[in-house]
């Protein structure tokens, strides 16, 4: 299962969520943005970059590691490629914390010995997934992050209460369907035997349930639907100029639905490019 793409979409559409789980969440915590960021001379990708907005009073960044397997050097890695970014950017910040996540404690390097006046302060969090209780009893976001590492034979009722609450708790449109496709991406990752009709099946979701347009059609018809998915590719892969949604905008409902789906698994503006392409040529073969 791709956990690493999976928290990339989490944190893209909730940034707010990383906050639920450290001490000293900032004051504009709602406000942060995340981002994929590049330190060069020598070259580190962070993953895990959480911004404060322009006008924040604390100028506190926040970056996050999630862990899914061993690696006896996270934490040389992690503590270089922090400080790298802050040296580059100290005008920028007035602080910084540090997130790391973990399914379990397993998983952690053997020797925390270098770094422990990070790792033992209260700059620097380690989450175990698996230490923060019952699901069922946790926000709703925790609970989607949770989900990851539940067994396969408890993922699909832990998946359905997940929906439920979803439904029941939140209360916009764009996040509870943005949620209820996370939940059916993750379960798709898990039960890799089934089809993803079969997945919404299970989950007892209609086809038409698990999709965000759905009640976007219901409220306003295309333009609501083509309003909607614009959005949500800008927040997953950034601006889109003209002749981009110009291209969106020539699709039919029924293909904004499947732009829907697969905008989860974007991470680049090819990626949107090489589907309308296809789905565009397509439509245009069979008229």
């Amino acid at each position: 299962m791709r956990r690493d793409v999976i928290f990339y979409q989490i944190f893209q559409r909730f940034p707010a969520l990383i906050f639920e789980l450290v001490d000293h969440p900032p004051v504009e915590a709602q406000r942060y943005r995340f981002e994929s960021v590049e330190v060069k001379e020598p070259s580190f990708r962070i993953d895990g970059v959480f911004l404060p907005p322009d006008d924040a009073n604390a100028k506190t960044v926040f970056f996050a590691e999630v862990q899914f397997q061993k690696d006896d050097d996270l934490y040389h890695r992690f503590i270089a490629e922090s400080m790298l970014y802050l040296y580059r950017n100290r005008a920028l910040y007035s602080d910084w914390y540090g997130v790391i996540i973990f399914p379990s404690r397993s998983l952690e390097p053997e020797n925390a010995t270098m770094y422990r006046a990070f790792l033992n302060s209260d700059q620097v969090q380690r989450i175990y997934l698996d230490e923060l209780g019952d699901p069922s009893q946790q926000p709703v976001g925790i609970g989607l992050m949770q989900l990851t590492i539940a067994p396969e034979e408890t993922a699909a009722a832990q998946a359905r209460g997940l929906i439920e609450r979803t439904q029941r708790e939140v209360s916009s449109t764009v996040a509870r369907g943005t949620i209820i496709e996370v939940i059916t991406t993750i379960a798709v990752y898990k039960f890799t035997n089934l089809s993803r009709e079969e997945v919404e099946a299970m989950l007892g979701l209609q086809l038409e349930d698990s999709r965000i347009l759905r009640e976007a059609k219901e409220e306003g018809g295309h333009e609501k639907a083509l309003s909607i998915v614009l959005r949500l590719l800008v927040r997953r892969i950034g601006t889109l100029d003209e002749d981009v949604r110009g291209k969106i905008q020539q699709l039919s409902n029924s293909q904004l639905e499947d732009l829907s789906e697969a905008l989860l698994d974007f991470v680049a503006l090819a990626e949107l490019l090489a589907w309308l392409e296809a789905h565009l040529s397509k439509d245009h073969e069979n008229p």
